[in-house]
């Protein structure tokens, strides 16, 4: 069936020129089942500019929701699908035939979809790198694959250890290490979570949800020490089509 219907559709967030999901919607509404849709960015430097960017595109159908404000933008929306809501980040919205917006959360649908090929019977616990909107999709994804986890960042907080903690003991507890962060991200392409990469094991897993470039310093860093490696390409992928079921349901 044809889609011929002439919808907008876009990303939403901050300094995303280089975004996957504009490129990948792109290209899958040039086959000719798709004519009628198109996709852009809609790059704001503050999410104050939301309301106006929905008041001038009354036609927009669907946004995916990128870094900063997958926290920030819930209090502009009319409602939070369940999921959203329990896990407290929005990654994509959709235009509701009754002009509402509604939330939804399909990072920890790819995350959980990507990641569970990997798992074997000794990956019990992760440590999560990063506290941000992303790193909420993920700890939600290992509740479902009840797989314990801990947080990690710069400062130690409640149920939050800082990167000053993390030694071999550490790395004999936490099985899967995943990077939530920015660090390492195109151009910055040296820079790496500030681990004792020395300690992974082919008994470990590290999981980067950068996907810019193919493989980060530091996955390389623990692929040298055996572990399995995962990038974002899957996890992105697998959201993304997510989000297209959304917003035709």
């Amino acid at each position: 069936m044809i889609d011929t219907l002439k919808r907008r559709f876009g990303l939403l967030g901050r300094n995303i020129s280089y975004s996957f999901s504009k490129g990948y919607f792109t290209e899958k509404f040039s086959n000719e089942v798709f004519t009628g849709n198109s996709y852009e960015n809609f790059d704001i430097s503050e999410i104050n500019h939301f309301t106006g960017l929905v008041k001038n595109n009354p036609d927009l159908k669907g946004l995916n929701v990128t870094i900063p404000y997958k926290q920030q933008v819930i209090p502009f929306l009319d409602k939070l699908s369940k999921k959203a809501a329990l896990i407290g980040a929005v990654n994509t919205i959709k235009f509701t035939k009754s002009g509402k917006l509604k939330g939804y959360n399909t990072d920890y649908y790819g995350f959980k979809k990507s990641l569970k090929p990997l798992l074997e019977p000794h990956h019990k616990k992760a440590l999560i790198l990063g506290t941000g909107g992303a790193s909420k999709g993920v700890a939600f994804a290992l509740d479902e694959l009840d797989i314990l986890y801990t947080f990690v960042s710069r400062e130690a907080k409640d149920n939050i250890i800082d990167y000053d903690l993390i030694n071999a003991t550490t790395f004999d507890n936490y099985q899967i290490i995943i990077n939530c962060t920015p660090v390492g991200t195109s151009p910055n392409i040296e820079a790496c979570p500030d681990l004792p990469y020395e300690y992974f094991t082919n008994k470990h897993i590290a999981y980067d949800l950068i996907y810019n470039p193919e493989e980060t310093q530091f996955l390389k860093n623990a692929k040298e020490r055996g572990a399995v490696i995962k990038n974002g390409y899957d996890m992105l992928i697998f959201q993304a089509e997510k989000a297209w079921k959304i917003w035709n349901k």
